[in-house]
């Protein structure tokens, strides 16, 4: 997207941004038009997956000894934006790729690592993270799932929701209580392979505001029976530890979405005023357009270059939970006002669903929510002070 005259991060390299030209063109080409089917069955078809895969375009940041393709976060966030650009709604590959393997490969041990990452890569397998539960919220401490260890076998009883690709998911970590007598010391992460446990439920597909083709589910785990091996890490109680390490990135993934849609919501209403007539003109040539526009652009460039920074940070191994913090806040915060600016330019066809602009303005507002609402965010940052 051309809408922002910044500078090219130092990270993009040249490889990068030949990488770019592809992976947009994949989106445009092989998934945009399928979107409105997957709007209306409320997920993605999972050949979708397996394309990806065959594209080499799931877990790209990790290791090509556990099958993927040896790329850092850099890929992962042009995936991001590609994936927004093109209008791509629902296709969970971010959570799969930025959050569930990650968690993996940095908590698994060499046997879990070679059993699930390379069958990730592929699409064989899809990722999903089960954190909140009815009532919890964004205190994982209180949890009620438990696993509760049984000989060779833990023992998993709970319920989650709102949980990301949740109807289409077979690999899940299940962030529960390994014992229930302590806080966050209590807590581990369990990893459920679905086809092969008995006791495993899907609930229902969620009706949600936007992002209609994204499966968004209630999972039920009923005296589901998981080897031990299937622990995440070789100790229990270090679940809490293990979700809190991996925020920075998680947070920042939020960001980058975020921005994304930003500059998709600018580049859609520029060139809709600019064909749209009123009172005999363009609707650009009206000096309200052009300050309302104007400001959304400051706004937005100052946001890329945070943005950019901050996965120059990410990538050097440097970026803090409240820098991340910050990013998350500011850029959903950001995001909602600019797409509600932008919808407003379009008048009544702003309201249709078919126009782009609703969809984003549905579809941005949970952001603000997950990830941690932005409360919490201010919370944590406000601990710098």
């Amino acid at each position: 997207m051309s809408v922002l005259q910044t500078p090219t991060p130092a990270w993009k390299t040249d490889d990068l941004e030949l990488f770019e030209d592809e992976v947009g063109k994949f989106f445009s080409r092989e998934l945009a038009p399928h979107v409105e089917k997957w709007r209306e069955q409320g997920k993605v078809d999972r050949w979708a997956w397996e394309k990806a895969g065959e594209q080499g375009l799931l877990c790209m940041s990790m290791p090509e000894e556990y099958g993927g393709a040896g790329g850092n976060f850099a890929h992962e966030q042009i995936f991001l934006e590609q994936q927004c650009y093109a209008g791509v709604e629902g296709f969970g590959a971010g959570l799969h790729n930025c959050i569930v393997a990650p968690y993996i490969l940095h908590y698994g041990t060499e046997e879990q690592k070679k059993r699930w990452l390379p069958k990730m890569a592929t699409g064989e397998l899809v990722g999903a993270i089960a954190m909140t539960e009815p009532g919890t919220g964004s205190d994982l401490q209180a949890v009620r799932t438990t696993a509760i260890k049984s000989g060779n076998q833990y023992v998993l009883n709970g319920s989650k929701t709102f949980i990301t690709n949740g109807q289409t998911a077979n690999i899940i970590i299940v962030v529960s209580k390994t014992d229930p007598s302590e806080g966050a010391k209590g807590v581990s992460l369990m990893v459920v392979e679905t086809d092969e446990v008995e006791g495993f439920e899907r609930g229902r597909n969620l009706k949600k505001l936007g992002n209609k083709a994204q499966d968004t589910s209630e999972l039920f785990f009923n005296d589901v029976k998981i080897p031990t091996e299937n622990l995440l890490g070789t100790e229990e109680g270090q679940g809490f530890i293990q979700l809190m390490e991996q925020l920075p990135q998680e947070r920042h993934q939020i960001a980058v979405g975020a921005m994304a849609q930003i500059e998709r919501a600018l580049t859609l209403t520029i060139d809709y005023v600019k064909e749209r007539h009123a009172f005999g003109r363009p609707v650009m040539a009206f000096q309200n357009t052009q300050f309302v526009l104007a400001e959304c652009k400051a706004k937005a460039t100052m946001a890329r270059v945070f943005v950019d920074s901050c996965t120059q940070q990410l990538l050097d191994g440097k970026l803090d939970a409240a820098t991340a913090s910050m990013g998350k806040m500011l850029l959903t915060d950001m995001c909602g006002e600019i797409v509600d600016k932008c919808l407003q330019l379009h008048g009544g066809y702003g309201y249709m669903d078919e126009y782009p602009i609703s969809r984003l303005y549905a579809d941005c507002r949970v952001e603000r929510i997950y990830g941690g609402t932005n409360e919490i965010m201010k919370l944590l940052i406000a601990r710098t002070l």
